[in-house]
């Protein structure tokens, strides 16, 4: 890689992860400085000249979520300005992505509005891992690379040599994430029914499929209160399931989430480092499993117009 052709940018949410993308390829996160005012506004300064360069800038929008996404907006506007050649936005965690249609009447479309403030902002093109609705990508009207992290737990699992297998889906809508792990693993697969009276309540009605003598791996996109996967652990328990596996890419892990986690008869929470995991909530059941490489393989390819298809190629997934 040109490393005088690209600068990497790191803001509040995601400093060690740039670090370590940034040590995988072999640059130096790029110097700047984010200012909060007393009054809430932000302010980016940028220390080197980005005049013709290709950034990167490397920022999930967590929580907070409005200020972490504020602060791209704010970076791109001066790199936009200081005559940046592309800009390119890797957000590992996209904030606002569960706001991706009008689920009732007089509801708005956030993702959509985020995908404007982003473009309009100067952002040439969006990287992202597991976006909480596919459909968000035909929001924007310039390129998005989803990456996947399935092939980083699968990874993951297969190191461990579980035996007798099954793949549990927390709900209907992530049947295809967990029918994908299940076919990397030759293993059976059930889904719990359950339904949603309003944001993030939950009530697990039962399980379709047989779990009873089995290991199971609970995969989800995201945790956010853990009301919905702990249930789901009980369920397990209560058919029979042996040892019980969380798994998700992002954890949220909002309010009384951690206190479940510990509480759940969950053996290992694996959860990527999409999302910063602070020190208060670290406890002995999470495993961290870093996207870091991921990304930067696919940073890689686009500086070097190669195909990020061919990123997970190398995890045994396609």
């Amino acid at each position: 890689m040109n490393n005088d052709k690209i600068a990497l940018f790191s803001l509040s949410a995601s400093q060690k992860l740039a670090k370590d993308i940034a040590d995988i390829l072999g640059v130096d996160v790029a110097p700047s400085k984010v200012h909060h005012f007393a009054d809430g506004e932000i302010l980016v300064e940028i220390g080197e000249s980005v005049r013709g360069k290709d950034v990167f800038i490397i920022q999930s929008t967590c929580n907070p979520v409005t200020e972490n996404l504020m602060e791209i907006l704010v970076l791109c506007d001066a790199l936009k300005r200081a005559s940046a050649h592309a800009i390119t936005a890797v957000i590992p965690y996209f904030g606002y992505a569960r706001q991706d249609r009008k689920a009732k009447p007089r509801q708005p479309i956030t993702s959509k509005l985020v995908a404007d403030l982003l473009t309009t902002a100067g952002v040439d093109r969006v990287v992202t891992v597991d976006l909480h609705a596919k459909q968000i990508q035909g929001f924007f009207d310039i390129p998005v690379d989803e990456m996947q992290a399935l092939p980083l737990i699968c990874k993951y699992f297969k190191d461990k040599g579980i035996e007798d297998i099954a793949i549990v889906s927390p709900d209907h809508g992530g049947a295809t994430r967990a029918r994908q792990m299940s076919e990397y693993f030759d293993c059976p697969i059930a889904i719990i029914d359950k339904r949603r009276p309003k944001p993030n309540v939950a009530e697990v009605m039962g399980i379709i499929g047989d779990v009873a003598g089995r290991n199971c791996i609970l995969i989800d996109d995201m945790i956010d209160t853990a009301g919905t996967i702990t249930a789901g652990v009980n369920m397990l328990k209560q058919k029979g399931a042996k040892d019980v596996y969380i798994a998700c890419t992002h954890g949220v892990l909002s309010g009384p989430a951690v206190e479940r986690l510990k509480d759940c008869d969950a053996k290992e929470v694996v959860i990527t480092d999409t999302i910063p995991l602070p020190e208060e909530k670290q406890m002995d059941k999470f495993r961290i499993v870093t996207v870091a490489e991921l990304l930067a393989h696919t940073i890689d390819n686009i500086e070097n117009d190669l195909p990020v298809s061919d990123v997970v190629k190398q995890y045994g997934m396609d």
